[in-house]
């Protein structure tokens, strides 16, 4: 089964393994968050955050990023997956003094070498966080647009949706548009159906981060339909993380169904115990979905991907050859 990915932040995708590896080489003390057969340990969302920050202060160099870059992508071009878009935080890489533009520079050295290998193509994300407050997402957006990069597409805004009001960061998007990139956002994982509503309204990205409960507000799932904002749906993620209590709570179909456009994404996969293919596989052993559904999600995802025209031909091409005359 062909695939494709939106949704997927780069020091989250790093396996235990590989954290473990970089901890030996730093000499830094994880043992409170990185068990070698338990894989990573936290308990809830904010003790996640606070895992996941600590692996990503293990990337400390550009050989570092480029290394989780390449590994990150061959590891999905094992699982067929033709094209697959990452979260870039310039914050994580700031707080251990490296720049942007070699952090960029890094990460695409790492995707350049697994598309070499193996075929498979990316784009970049960059990414402000939220709870870090508006001025750095601007700080976030300003570096993308001042600094363009061929791999960078996008931008958008990650961390805890529970703080401030999406209307404080909508400057950051203007700046993001301004030099060229496409958006998307967080919404509607650990906030409710509002919080996708006012995304809409503040700054109308044209994909959504999540944006699963809009379901509790059947306004938001027809605006949701009827603007065609994509869904960077994470089912395993949402369902470790509590957002649903079961795959059968989870609303992923009857937002397809009710017309809004949804993929299928790993979210931090190795965080929780899950991979791009088996984000297909719950597709389809938990919510029903055939061959055919399931490659009508990956076209949706290449479709919706941050990438040039050319490209996007050529991927869907690949994805469902003769389908482009």
């Amino acid at each position: 089964m062909p695939k494709a990915e939106l949704h997927c932040h780069i020091e989250g995708a790093a396996a235990p393994d590989l954290a473990l590896s970089q901890a030996a080489a730093y000499k830094v003390d994880v043992s409170a968050h990185i068990d070698r057969e338990k894989g990573y340990l936290w308990k809830d969302f904010s003790s996640f955050l606070e895992t996941y920050d600590l692996v990503a202060s293990l990337f400390r160099t550009p050989e570092d990023y480029a290394l989780l870059a390449e590994t990150h992508y061959l590891g999905l071009a094992r699982q067929n997956c033709l094209y697959a878009e990452i979260f870039v935080s310039p914050g994580h890489a700031g707080r251990i003094g490296c720049s942007y533009r070699t952090l960029i520079a890094a990460i695409a050295e790492g995707m350049d070498n697994a598309l070499a290998k193996t075929g498979i193509e990316g784009r970049m994300i960059v990414t402000g966080i939220r709870h870090e407050g508006a001025e750095a997402v601007e700080d976030a957006a300003r570096l993308a647009a001042k600094h363009p990069h061929r791999l960078v597409t996008g931008f958008g805004m990650a961390g805890d949706e529970r703080v401030g009001h999406v209307s404080q960061f909508a400057r950051a998007f203007d700046i993001a548009r301004e030099g060229g990139l496409q958006t998307t956002c967080h919404a509607g994982e650990f906030g409710g159906a509002g919080s996708v509503e006012a995304t809409l309204e503040h700054i109308g990205p044209s994909r959504i981060g999540h944006g699963v409960r809009a379901i509790e507000n059947p306004a938001a799932v027809e605006r949701l339909a009827e603007t065609g904002t994509v869904l960077e749906v994470c089912p395993v993620s949402n369902l470790v993380l509590g957002v649903f209590p079961s795959a059968r709570a989870h609303p992923l179909r009857q937002l397809q169904e009710a017309g809004c456009q949804v993929t299928l994404n790993s979210d931090d996969p190795p965080h929780f115990h899950t991979t791009l293919e088996n984000e297909y596989r719950v597709a389809a052993e938990s919510f029903g979905y055939d061959e055919d559904a399931l490659l009508d999600l990956t076209c949706t995802a290449i479709n919706a991907a941050f990438v040039d025209g050319d490209t996007r031909k050529r991927l869907l091409e690949k994805c469902v050859p003769g389908a482009i005359e």
